[in-house]
């Protein structure tokens, strides 16, 4: 681990405080008229995701956490558990869905993602923006139902519900947004 000074903190960067993993969200220098100056931040717990505010003075030390990005590709599930092999060493390893957090509703076989990992540990995953998956299961949409406002629920391929337009078929793709869950577009 490197040790690093307060000064040099950048919004994403993971530190390693107390025996947890944290990443800065936000943080501020601050000099006040007299005293001493202090870097006010937010940081996120990476494991738990609780977001709390902590303040450091100026030119404290801290322990920089090294995060290795792994592009990975997804095999199959063997029980509840995910199976990705390491692109580069072929490597295959299970993974827990609650390591893989919302990455669950958008990986597909033979899909890649990007696991951000702590050691061993996996500690989150980096998907592209947008994903391109299929509708398993939908209602026809009914000629003159403006009720709705022009959308109807629409199961996906990994169970996802999101919200359709009326004229969207069963086993059609669709594009889907990995950070809202939202349709898009068609595929």
């Amino acid at each position: 681990m490197a040790i690093i000074t307060t000064n040099d903190l950048k919004n994403g960067m993971a530190l390693e405080l107390d025996g947890g993993l944290f990443q800065v969200v936000d943080f501020q220098h601050v000099k006040p008229g007299k005293g001493h100056a202090f870097v006010r931040t937010t940081i996120k717990n990476v494991r738990t995701g609780a977001v709390i505010d902590r303040t450091f003075r100026a030119g404290e030390k801290v322990e920089r956490a090294t995060i290795d990005k792994r592009e990975m590709q997804f095999l199959y599930r063997d029980g509840s558990d995910y199976v990705f092999m390491d692109n580069e060493s072929y490597d295959q390893i299970h993974v827990a869905p609650e390591a893989l957090g919302d990455a669950v509703n958008y990986v597909i076989e033979n899909s890649t993602a990007v696991l951000l990992m702590f050691g061993s540990e996996i500690v989150g995953t980096d998907l592209p923006a947008a994903v391109e998956l299929t509708i398993s299961q939908t209602e026809p949409g009914i000629q003159g139902d403006r009720v709705s406002g022009g959308t109807k629920p629409a199961t996906l391929e990994t169970g996802l519900v999101v919200q359709v337009p009326l004229f969207i078929d069963p086993n059609e793709r669709v594009k889907v947004d990995t950070r809202t869950g939202a349709y898009l577009s068609r595929a």
